[in-house]
């Protein structure tokens, strides 16, 4: 295949690219990333147009697609659904449908980002269905800037990340954990990185406390891909048990299944009865080997992780973690809006 024939390729889960796809992405945005550090002029998008549609809010998200669309000399358009009449509950007078709206703005731009979250949908998976729907409709790629299943984008990028600072990830183990947070997280960051690890041929183990399970067709996927690349996936509700020999550690809090049943107040609740799963230098010391911290941010220090974790130079790879959103994403619409290479 070539790189240009994922010109107009959707991307809302890693699943439906193929490992040499992504491999392509991973190479362009690290080029993409040495060529902005050389000072280079870039004109990959030169007059292209990318639309972004956040019906939630974002720190990093918006900011690096808008950079990025910036530094490949092309425009970014924040689009704010209050300030429209796009309507989720396809119902006759509820406002403009989906497809309308999607079809229009196929029309205006070469390329849109759509972030929909559990709290803006009415049902887990909702949001990842509107975004397919979305891109069933629509005449210009559409990225996932994060779903309620998927953020597809956060996880490449923490791959990138693993690749430049470790290398070769075959057999190394990763700890993606559930952390003590009061935030009431989603779980598409989460399950896109074990997805993407485990095709990376990582020994990925996933610890939470009983009653933080995650999507069972998400798991299944997983072992799938560990199966595919070499790798292993294994489950452990001890946190301990997880961090033992980790390369890297990703200590994260994320809702429970019950989040949609119970609301937001009870999840904080029940959350503040696991204050101890929380990443310390003693247990990084004691059985990290050596415990890279990962986390795609915000992260709450103090509870997820200690300051003296998230600060330490050698350890953390968090503020690179960040900046790689960045390149990947320049890498990402370059590829699939055609860019001018």
């Amino acid at each position: 295949m070539s790189w240009f024939d994922l010109e107009g390729k959707n991307f809302i889960s890693i699943n439906d690219w193929t490992k040499e796809e992504l491999d392509i992405l991973l190479k362009v945005s690290s080029d993409l990333k040495s060529r902005y550090y050389s000072g280079e002029t870039l004109k990959v998008l030169e007059n292209k147009t990318f639309m972004m549609l956040f019906f939630n809010t974002s720190t990093r998200t918006r900011q690096s697609f808008e950079a990025g669309m910036t530094q490949l000399g092309g425009h970014s358009q924040f689009l704010a659904p209050e300030t429209m009449r796009i309507s989720l509950d396809r119902e006759p007078g509820g406002g403009e449908s989906i497809e309308d709206t999607t079809k229009v703005m196929g029309r205006y731009s070469d390329g849109a980002g759509v972030r929909l979250l559990e709290d803006k949908v009415n049902y887990y998976g909702q949001g990842t269905e509107i975004l397919y729907e979305m891109g069933k409709y629509s005449s210009v790629p559409v990225i996932n800037m994060a779903s309620d299943i998927y953020h597809p984008c956060q996880s490449m990028t923490d791959l990138m990340t693993l690749q430049e600072k470790i290398g070769d990830l075959h057999g190394k183990k990763i700890a993606v954990t559930w952390s003590y947070s009061p935030w009431v997280r989603s779980w598409g960051s989460i399950q896109s990185n074990i997805l993407t690890m485990a095709l990376y041929g990582m020994d990925v183990t996933l610890a939470h406390p009983k009653g933080y399970e995650l999507d069972e067709d998400v798991l299944e996927l997983t072992e799938t891909n560990s199966k595919k690349s070499g790798g292993s996936f294994s489950l452990t509700h001890d946190m301990d048990e997880a961090l033992d020999g980790a390369a890297v550690v990703y200590p994260r809090n994320w809702m429970s299944p019950r989040r949609y049943e119970i609301g937001k107040e009870k999840e904080i609740e029940l959350a503040g009865k696991h204050k101890g799963w929380k990443y310390t230098k003693k247990r990084q010391q004691e059985l990290a080997d050596p415990g890279y911290l990962l986390h795609c941010m915000p992260v709450d220090r103090g509870n997820e992780v200690e300051d003296s974790i998230m600060d330490d130079q050698e350890l953390s790879f968090v503020y690179d973690q960040a900046e790689n959103r960045l390149h990947l994403q320049k890498g990402l619409m370059a590829l699939t809006m055609g860019g001018n290479f």
